[in-house]
């Protein structure tokens, strides 16, 4: 088992409060965030973010090792993650995670797509969240 880990503090109440996180690797080193990137759109990073980056990371990887299984050669992929966080109750929910991917490659069109789908459903990132997971494909 690979073992990775990120890393928060936080000090202060909710609204008024902020904090830093890190990751293991030493890409992100306390950066910065609070309330006011999470919630009101201000500058900074936020937890539905790093999902939605750590999301399209996992699917575009996924993906890339599908599309050589079938012999799609000259991989290009570009994903995004939009991660949907909605009141739940006295919280709040990730409630949908959206993928939009771009794809391209020297094959036939409904491989890829179809390719797409099985990366969709398997990567890593997809499986370990509790939300309604879907997709948009573009090929070329």
């Amino acid at each position: 088992m690979i073992v990775n880990s990120g890393s928060a503090k936080w000090e202060g109440g909710l609204k008024d409060g902020k904090g830093v996180l890190s990751t293991k690797s030493g890409a992100l080193s306390s950066q910065p965030y609070g309330f006011n990137t999470r919630f009101e759109g201000l500058p900074g990073t936020n937890p539905e973010e790093l999902i939605g980056a750590a999301h399209a990371a996992c699917f575009s990887m996924a993906l890339s090792a599908i599309l050589q299984e079938a012999g799609i050669g000259n991989v290009r992929i570009e994903t995004t993650s939009e991660i949907g966080l909605a009141k739940e109750g006295d919280g709040f929910a990730i409630k949908t995670a959206h993928l939009n991917t771009r794809i391209w490659g020297d094959g036939d069109r409904a491989v890829i797509e179809e390719c797409a789908r099985k990366a969709e459903k398997g990567c890593p990132v997809s499986r370990v969240l509790n939300a309604e997971v879907t997709m948009d494909v573009t090929v070329g």
